[in-house]
């Protein structure tokens, strides 16, 4: 039981840095230039365009220790501010579902669809889809052994 005490101990300080010093890009289709579609809501992500900023830093809109893509479509034929699809990529500090590396879905009241993904690992919200960093989801499978363990 030490060694594995000392395992966890180890993956959580290894996986500290990344944590504090996320790195995510940050930008909302609804603020493109007109007949511009620099953040992806209809093409894809142009990561030359946009820089990742360090969530801790001053850059940063919404400080926070991971990132979040949130993609809003409304129904055919629905249209606010001169589009039916828009796409916001930033830093994100309270995931609604208390994990990172997973998309949630919905439909709001007035038909709008939306996808809300939220990721840990540096750039990792510039994609369609977002993926679990490997180090996260090792360390979360090694503390729920480690639970499990302790209570035989």
């Amino acid at each position: 039981m030490r060694i594995m005490n000392k395992i966890c101990v180890l993956i959580m300080l290894t996986s500290l840095p990344a944590a504090l010093s996320v790195r995510c890009y940050q930008c909302a289709s609804f603020q493109d230039p007109k007949g511009e579609d620099t953040c992806g809501a209809y093409k894809k992500f142009d990561r030359n365009s946009h820089v990742a900023v360090e969530c801790n830093s001053d850059e940063s809109h919404t400080p926070g220790s991971f990132c979040m893509k949130l993609t809003q479509q409304g129904p055919k034929g629905f249209i606010w501010d001169g589009r039916w699809r828009q796409v916001i990529r930033r830093c994100a500090s309270v995931a609604d579902t208390g994990v990172t590396g997973v998309c949630n879905w919905g439909v709001y009241a007035n038909g709008v669809y939306w996808e809300e993904c939220y990721c840990s690992s540096d750039d990792c919200n510039h994609s369609s889809f977002i993926q679990a960093s490997l180090l996260l989801i090792s360390s979360a499978i090694l503390m729920a052994m480690y639970s499990y363990n302790s209570l035989l």
